[in-house]
């Protein structure tokens, strides 16, 4: 099978989705070069970052972090929108991957029971073909060892991209918008809570208080990025 692979290559090469140059053997969805490329935020490593500030007093939180910085133009904007938008899914799994496996050599693998994705609405997921949040969770309980679910919670509405919105209006377009199926799935657990980019944590917020009322021991909360 490994040589087939290496011939196919030659003919059908893997290319990085984020500098597009072919894959060598060993890698996997980014070379080399890019993975060394990336924006770390290495918020794991103290508690009083950036995430856990924007979201304090609005979310009691165990853990808040996100793996990577987000600027426009840059490569963490280029992979989201490969996410997204380009039907990559593989990126949100990688990307888990990768901060998974770091999560877990600071010792935090022991720290969740549970990894949910802040859903999309059906429609939405319909149209994309997946939830880009579930695939970085699935990347993560990969790395972690840390079951995760994508049907706990979901969205009850569908409502407009938080794109180009300001704080206020970012809150009331998700406000009471998501719900759980079966609270009993989070009751007395540590529930890692994640999500694609981090901006004014509405999402987060609004997505975190169901899970909060249903009974979990704790929430954290892990970003692909912080913008």
């Amino acid at each position: 099978m490994g040589i087939l692979s290496d011939f196919l290559n030659l003919f059908y090469p893997n290319y990085c989705l984020g500098c597009a140059r072919p894959l060598v053997k060993g890698e996997d969805t980014l070379c080399t070069h890019c993975l060394s490329q990336l924006p770390k935020t290495h918020h794991h490593t103290y508690s009083d970052n950036p995430v856990m500030q924007r979201l304090r007093g609005r979310l009691p939180l165990a853990h808040a972090f996100a793996f990577l910085h987000f600027r426009k133009h840059g490569m963490v904007q280029h992979l989201l929108h490969q996410l997204k938008y380009g039907n990559h899914p593989e990126v949100g799994v990688r990307l888990g991957n990768l901060y998974g496996w770091e999560l877990a050599q600071a010792g935090l693998a022991a720290a969740f029971d549970l990894i949910l994705p802040v859903p999309l609405h059906q429609m939405r997921q319909r149209s994309r073909g997946y939830n880009q949040s579930a695939k970085f969770a699935e990347g993560l309980s990969r790395a972690l060892g840390v079951p995760w679910a994508d049907a706990v919670s979901y969205r009850m509405a569908a409502t407009a991209t938080q794109t180009r919105k300001g704080r206020a209006a970012r809150w009331q377009n998700v406000k009471d918008v998501f719900a759980l199926r079966d609270a009993a799935r989070v009751h007395n657990l540590r529930v890692l809570l994640v999500d694609d980019v981090i901006t004014t944590g509405a999402t987060l917020e609004a997505c975190g208080h169901p899970i909060l009322a249903a009974g979990c021991r704790s929430l954290s909360v892990a970003c692909i990025a912080e913008a």
